[in-house]
């Protein structure tokens, strides 16, 4: 009888700790797929950039920017689209620059705010792709 318990409970830790091992070797190659999808390198961020020149237009204040975009796609196509498709973001970067004053452009949560309303009015446009990022790259308030 006890013989019988003894193999019955080393059958079920055997069982366990295999169980275990694989569960855990299935989430260690989990991992490293997931880890697979390394970061662009630079010349795939650019291949997928789209420039926008530098743009002048008054603010909502007498004050008035000039200012120069990279907007970064997630694929070739949409980078394509993106360019013929710049008289509409010309079109939403004055009317959004319009409506904000130099203060909502003040320090690095005035600039993300606004990358960030370009990049949510431009992506229901996109048919190829999606916008990744907007960069400011250089702006001047006078």
């Amino acid at each position: 009888m006890k013989n019988k318990a003894l193999t019955i409970t080393l059958i079920i830790l055997v069982v366990i700790t295999l169980v275990g091992v694989v569960g855990l070797i299935l989430a260690l190659n989990f991992n490293k797929s997931a880890d697979g999808a390394k970061e662009p390198s630079i010349d795939e961020i650019l291949e997928t950039t789209v420039d926008v020149p530098e743009i002048t237009t008054n603010l909502a204040g007498r004050q008035f920017i000039r200012i120069s975009l990279k907007i970064q796609t997630d694929n070739k196509k949409a980078a394509e689209e993106l360019a013929k498709r710049d008289f509409q973001v010309n079109n939403i970067v004055i009317q959004e620059l319009s409506e904000m004053t130099s203060k909502d452009l003040e320090g690095k949560a005035g600039k993300q705010a606004f990358e960030d309303s370009i990049k949510s009015q431009l992506n229901p446009l996109m048919q190829e792709g999606d916008i990744q990022k907007v960069y400011i790259v250089s702006y001047i308030i006078q």
